[in-house]
């Protein structure tokens, strides 16, 4: 099956980035949220990070225009979903959310549609069972700021096919992405990695060896990472962070529970960038 018109769910900053990304490289994108103010809010970050290639001369003005023309907003997911080959849910981490989501679907789409969730560690398996073709299911797992970040981890469900399996790798190439292929565990391959190190950073903080300004250089500098894991933590969200940290110790045990440093900054609202506040201000 060849994809050429593809639905993301979520106008949020994975969804709206992935948006770009499908609509630059040449596919016909209905982009959906449950308000007309999240896609105003989705509409002006696509805008904005095609300014920025229009700035380093990646881009034209004209192709940049063309972008957000090719894609279509709505709050329906049915119009959404309409002649989509390829649906791509991006809606927050919280599987009750996302199944019901997918149950809605399968009564939406056509037979054969591809239904792919951009998820950081739910279970593929599980957000699959509730629909009826638990063969097309699989995960996109996308990275921020999705039009930059080179990776897509792709996530097989116990049911997903390898039909399912190929056209999704084809499709990520088509957008200029390299994959993975992991199995449905939890936290894949990078969260789990990627929790653990932070989960640990952020224990060193705690036994006062050295402050977050200071690890975040020694990481950054001697480990050669873009970012320190504490900057990494305020970009994402601490409240993020601590959803996935909880998940990934009840499959796992105590080595990825979330250090008191993370939770009480969770419990008085310093959620990072978002909120103003994280392990750094940003309110000046």
């Amino acid at each position: 099956m060849e994809i050429k018109k593809l639905a993301v769910l979520g106008a949020g900053l994975m969804g709206s980035g992935i948006a770009q990304v499908a609509a630059y490289s040449g596919y016909r994108v209905s982009m959906m949220d449950v308000s007309e103010e999240m896609l105003e809010i989705g509409k002006k970050a696509i805008r904005k990070s095609l300014d920025r290639f229009v700035k380093s001369e990646k881009l034209s003005e004209d192709d940049a225009d063309e972008v957000i023309k090719s894609i279509h907003t709505t709050t329906f997911m049915a119009d959404a979903v309409d002649g989509a080959h390829l649906v791509i849910e991006a809606v927050p981490e919280d599987i009750a959310l996302k199944k019901e989501v997918f149950k809605e679907l399968e009564g939406l789409c056509a037979e054969g549609t591809i239904l792919a969730s951009n998820t950081t560690e739910l279970s593929i398996t599980d957000i699959a069972s509730v629909t009826g073709c638990p063969d097309k299911v699989i995960g996109m797992h996308w990275f921020n700021p999705a039009p930059l970040m080179k990776l897509v981890e792709i996530v097989a469900g116990v049911d997903t096919s390898d039909q399912t399996i190929q056209i999704i790798e084809d499709v990520a190439q088509k957008m200029g992405k390299e994959t993975v292929i992991v199995r449905d565990a939890q936290g894949f391959v990078t969260s789990r990695v990627l929790s653990a190190h932070m989960m640990e950073c952020m224990r060193v903080l705690e036994e006062g060896v050295a402050s977050a300004e200071d690890i975040d250089k020694a990481v950054r500098l001697g480990l050669n990472y873009p970012m320190g894991p504490f900057e990494l933590a305020d970009y994402v969200g601490l409240d993020t962070l601590l959803f996935a940290s909880e998940g990934l110790t009840e499959a796992y045990g105590d080595r990825f529970r979330a250090p008191q440093v993370m939770r009480k900054k969770v419990e008085a609202g310093h959620l990072g960038r978002k909120s103003g506040r994280g392990f750094y201000n940003y309110e000046r």
